[in-house]
């Protein structure tokens, strides 16, 4: 078991240095993608029914799917924990891998900034790949905000909740979050998904709690005070979101919000070019201290979920 601790723990900072050094593999290769091209066709026809059999089939569908990533996830970390270390280990890191996206949010929000070279309606345009929001309104403090704010939140969604995913419950917890967080960005909305999208998104709150309060904790700052953090968290729709991005706000001195809907930290500063470089500095160096806490978790559980 000590020995299968070490082999996910070394699996664990092969899969950093292999997003750090190859981002993510072509949707061809990428099993997101996959799950992705099998639910579109599945879920589509629940948007149309009636509320009760849409929310029931949209449960229905949630736990069929987590169910059939969870057991392969199994049936694979135990084949390849069998394996000599020298095989297993690299092969449970491109497991792993594409259940985290630390790189591709780093350039994605790093390109927003640079996009400004070419003018506001280049930021926006790059901007529009990284939120739902339209940018064709924001300004260009509004634009540096949003891309922000998304570095912040998805920081949790993109590597700390997988790193805690995969730190409690292997491999197959790692792929189930990345399929929940999957669902619910697909379905998890209101209008049309309403219903069928409900417990999609009601999941992805649940199992999010505590990896969006810890995300907040890697970002925080001793000069800021807990109890403010928590009024400032509050302030989103979001159970979750808010606490990374409360955080990033607080920690720059920085105001964040969403046009009409809220305002993190109103007495910061406007967002401007060196509040982007120095936000993602921040986040660099809180998911790195995200994963060395997943190599520790690892370590002291001693491979019990293997």
């Amino acid at each position: 078991m000590r020995e299968q601790a070490l082999i996910a723990s070394g699996a664990l900072a092969l899969a950093w240095w292999l997003d750090t050094r190859f981002g993510e593999p072509r949707n061809a290769w990428h099993p997101v993608a996959w799950l992705g091209a099998c639910l579109t066709p599945l879920g589509r026809p629940l948007a149309g029914w009636s509320p009760v059999p849409a929310f029931v089939g949209g449960a229905a569908l949630w736990l069929a799917t987590v169910c059939l990533v969870g057991l392969t996830a199994a049936w694979l970390q135990r084949q390849l924990l069998a394996l000599p270390t020298w095989a297993g280990l690299p092969l449970l890191a491109l497991a792993l891998k594409p259940a985290f996206a630390w790189r591709m949010l780093r350039d994605e929000v790093t390109a927003v900034e640079a996009a400004f070279t070419s003018g506001l309606p280049a930021a926006r345009e790059r901007l529009s790949r990284l939120c739902s929001r339209d940018v064709s309104v924001l300004d260009a403090t509004a634009v540096r905000e949003t891309a922000i704010e998304t570095l912040a939140e998805n920081l949790n969604d993109s590597l700390v909740a997988p790193l805690v995913a995969f730190a409690l419950g292997g491999l197959p917890g790692a792929w189930i979050w990345r399929a929940v967080n999957t669902m619910d960005a697909m379905w998890g909305y209101r209008g049309r998904w309403e219903w069928a999208g409900k417990w999609a998104a009601r999941a992805d709150d649940l199992l999010a709690w505590a990896p969006a309060r810890l995300a907040a904790l890697l970002l925080w700052h001793p000069r800021i005070k807990l109890s403010r953090l928590r009024r400032e968290a509050q302030r989103t729709p979001s159970p979750n979101g808010g606490w990374p991005m409360a955080a990033m706000a607080l920690r720059l001195d920085v105001h964040l919000g969403k046009p009409g809907v809220y305002v993190l930290h109103a007495d910061g500063e406007a967002a401007q070019s060196g509040h982007v470089a120095a936000a993602l500095r921040v986040a660099h160096k809180a998911a790195a201290l995200a994963l060395l806490l997943a190599m520790i978790t690892v370590l002291a559980m001693g491979g019990r979920w293997s």
